[in-house]
């Protein structure tokens, strides 16, 4: 089936592989390219993932009266059904949120503090009821699911990974058009080999097949120099914050199977040239005949 990748000594003679063709390169730096803008879509989708699932059952009540210590309502919303857990803030938690927005003078500024709980929604429940129900349980409370809180920021990471997945799209259909300008430039180049080749007897497919054997060389040897460019770059970038990463996520920012898909980046792209040059080269012998 790859039969076509080793030709005779004689075939190769033909149509010899040459020195420093640009293609490879060409090719290293879509891979290259191609590869980072991956692995940042697949980050993006790893942290929306783990916003969502973190955000998904968590509601944030805001009581401000308190009764003896405790929160006025806080024994009505723990009786909720649906309601897995009602925990409330400390207000030193609560302080030093603050201080990390107003600066360490806010304690100073004599602002208010409302009593805050942490509601965790039971699982299989729906969290929107729960959260009419505890709007309904305690009057004048504010209620707010994280969902709601974070919404802009799901969206702006799901905006974020559409254009992750339109750029390697650009970049597939560039490293296409690449690929349809070395075939014919190789093409052109052998055009008198290619005559010779037709005088004896050679079919278009033995051409076709020849030109489809250098492509595809090339294809291999520029994926494996981008990819290996790109795998020291995300090192580089990853390798030093990848404890401050996994604390801030929850998990590492690429998972086992999102390197597998990364390292399967440059056999596509050879795939994909090899396809592309077999027929750009087939419809220019056509135009030729």
């Amino acid at each position: 089936m790859i039969a076509w990748l080793f030709p005779a000594e004689s075939a190769r003679r033909l149509l010899p592989d040459g020195r420093g063709r640009a293609t490879p390169w060409i090719i290293a730096i879509m891979t290259f390219v191609t590869i980072v803008i991956a692995a940042a879509g697949l980050a993006l989708a790893n942290a929306a993932s783990l916003v969502g699932s973190a955000a998904e059952r968590q509601i944030s009540v805001q009581l401000t009266e308190a009764r003896g210590g405790d929160p006025a309502g806080l024994g009505a919303l723990r009786r909720i059904p649906g309601v897995a857990e009602a925990r409330v803030v400390p207000e030193a938690e609560v302080r030093s949120t603050l201080e990390r927005w107003l600066g360490p003078d806010s304690e100073g500024l004599g602002l208010p503090l409302p009593v805050l709980v942490e509601v965790k929604v039971a699982p299989g429940a729906d969290t929107e009821r729960v959260a009419e129900a505890l709007r309904s349980a305690v009057p004048g409370a504010r209620v707010s699911t994280y969902a709601q809180e974070l919404a802009p920021l799901a969206r702006s990471l799901a905006a974020l990974q559409w254009l992750a997945l339109g750029l390697i799209v650009l970049m597939a259909t560039a490293t296409s058009a690449a690929v349809v300008l070395a075939a014919r430039g190789a093409l052109d180049t052998h055009r008198g080999t290619i005559e010779v080749m037709h005088g004896i007897g050679a079919t278009d497919r033995q051409v076709v097949l020849l030109f489809q054997r250098r492509i595809a060389l090339d294809a291999l040897l520029g994926g494996a120099t981008g990819a290996a460019a790109a795998a020291l770059a995300l090192l580089m970038v990853l390798g030093p914050a990848a404890g401050l990463i996994g604390g801030l996520a929850g998990g590492a920012a690429l998972s086992l199977s999102d390197l597998l898909l990364l390292a399967a980046i440059p056999l596509l792209l050879t795939v994909l040239a090899t396809v592309v040059a077999r027929v750009a080269v087939q419809r220019a012998l056509r135009a030729t005949l």
